[in-house]
Parts: structure tokens; sequence; C-alpha cells
């Protein structure tokens, strides 16, 4: 008998506000209602736990780091374990005093962490001033080894990034997944909009074509003012989504509204998929080398 490969997965897509408690129990409802409908794999989006921080540089801000293991990271221990379920989280880590990483953790259905994987790239842009509080990621681009198969975790801004899912592919991942915060500043026009969130999609679809491999993208949604008022805020666009290996959508979630959905996904479709877009027999590996410099002059 062949091995199931179909894989029912969680997305969960919510609002945050300061109350820490209150972002960590609309997490664990997310992952309750998704289990209700069959998930065996939820994914929670980008710092789920909090607010998104990096609008401005403040450094009490960093008081909410925990570390890993720590509180929050036992919370969602026990749910995986109680549901039965493969669980992405999103964290924020402190690793030592000074050192801080943007963190997503994978824990397995016994409640054990199978993963750990830090952020590598690291924004430092109007409204995401992510490097004051992350230093880069130091794990490398390596797959989760899970009882549903290898799963390769990234977080948000690596989403731009063709050489982190390329490295993950190569390392067996048998699809890509990313927790994500993004968002409109207030002043974008709605052209502008509508450009940002395309290219934001396109690339990870792009992902999944030339990888042969399904995306899954959970962002979160909701305003979030900037308590500084130096800027008008963020109003995350929500849109989670799901892409097949051929880039084909299948599933998105509302531009304004929390959403707790499951999406099922067949793995077989990476072997058929890449039996006729065959990208990496073709890879010419042998005339990649310049791809380790920052710019060929």
């Amino acid at each position: 008998m062949k091995p199931a490969t179909k894989i029912k997965i969680g997305l969960v897509q919510q609002k945050c506000v300061e109350d820490k408690a209150i972002n960590i129990a609309k997490s664990l409802e997310g992952i309750k209602a998704c289990v209700a409908k069959g998930a065996e794999l939820v994914v929670l989006q980008e710092l789920h736990t909090g607010i998104y921080f990096c609008q401005a540089e403040d450094t009490s801000m960093f008081d909410l780091a925990e570390p890993i293991p720590g509180p929050s990271y036992h919370i969602f221990a026990e749910a995986a374990k109680e549901h039965h379920i493969v669980l992405i989280t999103s964290l924020f880590e402190k690793r030592a005093p000074g050192i801080y990483h943007n963190t997503a953790v994978v824990f397995d259905k016994d409640g054990s962490m199978v993963g750990k994987y830090r952020k590598m790239h690291i924004p430092d842009d109007p409204a995401y001033y992510e490097k004051f509080y992350f230093t880069p990621g130091d794990l490398g681009f390596k797959p989760a080894e899970t009882s549903l198969g290898k799963l390769g975790v990234l977080v948000c801004w690596d989403q731009w990034y063709p050489e982190g899912a390329r490295l993950m592919a190569l390392a067996g991942a048998e699809m890509l997944i990313y927790p994500t915060a993004i968002g409109w500043e207030s002043t974008d026009a709605q052209e502008e909009k509508d450009r940002q969130f395309g290219a934001w999609q396109i690339s990870q679809r792009g992902h999944a074509v030339a990888n042969g491999l399904p995306v899954i993208a959970v962002n979160r949604v909701g305003y979030e003012k900037d308590w500084t008022e130096v800027t008008g805020g963020i109003q995350f666009w929500g849109q989670s989504f799901v892409a097949g290996p051929q880039g084909e959508i299948l599933y998105q979630a509302p531009v304004d509204q929390e959403d707790f959905a499951v999406v099922e996904i067949d793995k077989q479709r990476t072997e058929n998929v890449r039996r006729i877009w065959p990208f990496f027999r073709d890879r010419r590996i042998d005339a990649y080398g310049d791809l380790g410099k920052r710019y060929i002059d």
C-alpha cells in the first residue's frame, strides 16, 4: 500500500493587539478551529504572540522576547500534543543579552520540537526596522523533519529570495512555508498597494514553479498603529494563500478578516510536475559559482 500523500493544512490568519495573552488565545482558537476541519498541519503567522513592534526602534520592545524553550514555546508544544498535529509557530527569541532572533519553531504531533529556523534575511525599511531587533539567522536553510514529511520553513522577508527557497528544496523540502507580517503604509496609493501585493504573491508563486513544490504563506491581518505616531501605522493585508507546484492558487484568504482555513495538498503532484518540468535535471550547477558574490563587477 502506498503511503498517503494528501495533507490537510490549516492557516491561521489573525489580528494582533498589545495584550500577549489575547494573541496567544487567538492563536489557540485558530488551531482548534483548523483541527475541527481536519487539519494535520497548522501554520501560524509571523510573531503571532504580539504586535508588530518593528514599526519603530524602541529598546523596551526587547522585553517581549522569550527564551526557547520558554513560556510561549511550552504553550504551543502542548497545543501540538493535545491536538496531535504538526504545528509551526513564530516567536521572538531571546538567545542571550543583546542577541535576539525572529525564530520559527516546528513541533511534531507529540509536542516535541523537530525544527527551528532563525530568519536569515532581515529588512531595514521605514516601518519595518527589523535590523534593530533581530540578529540574522545562523541555522541555515534546513528542512524540519516531521511525521508529515520535510517542511521548508522560512520567515517573511525570506520570501523575496529565490536562493533560500532553492536551498530548502535542494535539501529535500516537500513544501515551502512562510509565516509572514506584511502590509500597506497608510500613505500608499491604491495603485502602489496593488503592485506590492502582486509582487509579493507572484514572487512566492515563482518559488513554487521553480522548485515544483507547494508554497504556503500565512500573513497577519488588521490595522496596527505606530505608537510613536511618526507614521500612520500598517494595514496588514492578510490574503494568506496556498499555491500548488505549478504556481496555481489553491486558496486565498480575505484581505480584511481573520481566517482559519484548511486546504488539502497532494504531495504526489510534486513528482508529477517535476517529471514534465525537470528544472532540477537541467540546472547548470557548473556555471553558478558567481552566485556566492555580492555583485559581479
